[in-house]
């Protein structure tokens, strides 16, 4: 009969603990959009050069940049995602957010303490109405001692559950640093491909403008020209050399960024001297549905838990606006010296069962809770606007590839044509029918029209590695990222 008084709030505690306050989060519905764009912009096919198609609703391959058919392109990629310094810092990132999770789930069990006091005391008997002299003593004490709450309202579990979702957002936090290291490796090495083509086009250029500085001088020899044609023809010469340094420039940087991204010095590794011919451009392009697509890009799902945090976080601050039960027991050992402890007659235990229970906080708590609410809002739209933006990201990137593919179609034509108009212009200049001048421009249309070709047809495989990229780049067929190389083919383990 004794014990009914503290089973009570025992057995009401337990009853309770099954009660958990505050919003139950429910991932957002995926959109029901079926195209990003009112019709899909397919590449238009170009006379020439090697066609691409949208294989709509297909996913994409973990190891996407294979398609590139570059073998050395593999290598810099497998040393990227193994090195990258970015990624060894998102990693850690995830393993503390993952250790804050286990810190946070002990509070759900029973806290067992060790605990040694030695105090000394002073007991006045007349307090008590004892004409007693007072006494002083020592008093030594050791034992263990448990305490456990119940959480009847679940704040403790709502804490472990936006610490989970913290812990999601950095894993994804950790994919997207994935995609920016290989998006970036890959967009690099195309780059260093452009620039070499741009710098092939330029050296033919100087090269026709020698064999023109030629023609003319022999010319001269001949009478058919002055020392002005001369001078044209070499100024042409000097103008089309100046545009060699500044590609140069940017070919060095281009290696020392992927250099850095392969978590490399420069006096310690040269990247592979990558071409356009060296690199395959990919036929066939996966596209994913708009349902699909919030599935897969990192930033709609760091989103995402970022608002399953907030929902937690209200859970917590409505808890705290009831009562939280505490049980605490404690056997210690009591002795007046120490060479008394740990024996039988020296048991003490105790019992008891606490009640917290606001009552007045000047509206904190309230204001808390409001608060929470106005952050899950917050994040709620956030949500909705990173949707937004991705959607009208891949739709860019669909766009750019069907209109860069026209403009390489226009870049041939350009190229074709000024070629011949030069080869023209040069025989009629050898038959003495035109002037030097004409020779000049033709010359330099020509240079544009080169430049022009090496630039669009290198951003064609520049807009697919984007759009790979912003389909999410297939990093769920990776495995768990947080582990340096991970293997391909294995699903994303989630907490």
């Amino acid at each position: 009969m004794p014990a009914r008084p503290v089973l009570a709030p025992l057995l009401i505690g337990v009853v309770l603990a099954s009660c958990t306050v505050g919003p139950n989060f429910t991932p957002p519905s995926p959109p029901t959009d079926q195209a990003y764009d009112a019709a899909h912009a397919t590449p238009p096919p170009v006379a020439g050069e090697p066609a691409q198609r949208l294989a709509i609703g297909q996913r994409i391959a973990g190891d996407w940049w294979m398609l590139y058919r570059s073998p050395a392109l593999d290598t810099v990629l497998t040393q990227a995602i193994g090195r990258n310094r970015d990624l060894a810092a998102a990693r850690a990132n995830l393993a503390s957010a993952q250790e804050i999770v286990v810190a946070a789930r002990g509070s759900l069990f029973p806290q067992v303490d060790f605990t040694a006091s030695a105090e000394r005391e002073k007991v006045s008997y007349a307090a008590f109405g004892l004409k007693q002299p007072p006494a002083t003593f020592n008093v030594f004490s050791v034992g263990p001692m448990v305490s456990y709450s119940l959480d009847p309202f679940g704040r403790n579990r709502r804490l472990v559950e936006e610490q989970q979702a913290q812990a999601d957002v950095e894993r994804y936090q950790l994919t997207a640093a994935y995609l920016a290291v290989t998006g970036n490796a890959v967009t690099d090495a195309i780059g260093i491909a452009a620039i070499n083509a741009q710098i092939a086009a330029v050296d033919d250029v100087v090269a026709d403008d020698r064999n023109l500085l030629a023609l003319v001088q022999r010319s001269v020899e001949a009478g058919g020209a002055t020392d002005l044609d001369v001078e044209s023809a070499r100024s042409q010469l000097a103008a089309d050399r100046t545009l060699l340094p500044p590609l140069q420039q940017r070919l060095s940087t281009a290696r020392h960024v992927l250099t850095v991204l392969v978590a490399e010095t420069p006096g310690t590794w040269t990247p592979p001297d990558f071409t356009l011919d060296s690199l395959v451009l990919p036929a066939d392009i996966p596209v994913s549905l708009p349902s699909a697509l919030v599935r897969q890009r990192p930033d709609i799902l760091a989103a995402e838990a970022e608002l399953h945090a907030a929902s937690a976080a209200v859970g917590v601050a409505t808890a705290q606006l009831y009562p939280d039960i505490t049980l605490t027991a404690a056997v210690e050992q009591i002795g007046l010296a120490p060479h008394t402890l740990l024996t039988a007659g020296d048991n003490v235990w105790n019992f008891g069962a606490g009640v917290t229970a606001p009552l007045f906080h000047g509206g904190a708590l309230r204001a808390q809770e409001r608060a929470a609410e106005d952050n899950f809002n917050s994040a709620r739209a956030v949500y909705q606007q990173v949707v937004l933006q991705s959607f009208a990201q891949v739709a860019d990137a669909l766009d750019s590839l069907a209109n860069n593919t026209r403009l390489l179609g226009e870049q041939r034509a350009a190229l074709d044509s000024s070629r011949r108009s030069l080869e023209l212009t040069r025989r009629a200049y050898e038959a003495g029918d035109v002037a030097l001048l004409q020779v000049l421009d033709a010359s330099r249309l020509y240079s544009r029209a080169r430049l022009g070709y090496a630039q669009a047809e290198a951003q064609r495989y520049i807009d697919t590695a984007q759009l790979f990229l912003a389909m999410g780049g297939g990093w769920w067929e990776r495995g768990d990222l947080s582990q340096a190389g991970a293997q391909p083919n294995q699903p994303l383990v989630r907490q």
